[in-house]
């Protein structure tokens, strides 16, 4: 099919390859749509936003599932809240300025802006705070969160990451 036709690119590539960008009709060429930057005092309301959906999820649940049973519950929960958010996000790893096959996953990105990592653990080893704090770098994204279900009451499995807010 002719329309079909990307020009080399893949379809799946060529589409992926748009879609950041706006096309002015007056003429002009195509320009990158500026990110929408959110003020501190918007991501924190946010955050409230985010530990409310992860309390309801362990008051519904209830501690001992698996971590990814709390993804997908946490992940419902936000979207019934309206709020945007998307699982398992690869953020690519450079070394000296080339890309590198391997690369991260953030367990939950919240509206471009919150990395959300989920356990299910008796107790938060110090690794675990490295790696949030590894993905807020890679990412240049501002907060994070350590959502910890393995526990009696949710408030003490949240542990709080900040970058720059």
């Amino acid at each position: 099919m002719p329309w079909l036709r990307t020009g080399g690119l893949g379809f799946r590539s060529f589409f992926t390859s748009i879609k950041h960008f706006s096309i002015n009709y007056k003429g002009a060429k195509p320009q990158r749509r500026a990110k929408k930057i959110m003020t501190s005092q918007q991501i924190n309301d946010l955050s409230y936003k985010v530990i409310a959906c992860a309390m309801e999820v362990h008051k519904t649940m209830g501690p001992g599932l698996l971590e990814s049973v709390y993804e997908h519950c946490l992940f419902e929960e936000l979207k019934s809240q309206g709020i945007n958010a998307r699982c398992q996000v690869y953020v690519p790893l450079f070394y000296k300025g080339k890309e590198l096959e391997a690369s991260y996953a953030i367990d939950i990105l919240v509206e471009d802006e919150i990395v959300l990592e989920l356990k299910a653990v008796t107790d938060l080893h110090p690794v675990y705070e490295a790696q949030v704090i590894s993905y807020l770098k890679l990412s240049e994204k501002r907060l994070g969160f350590i959502l910890n279900f393995h526990v009696p009451r949710m408030k003490e499995g949240i542990r709080r990451f900040v970058n720059g807010l």
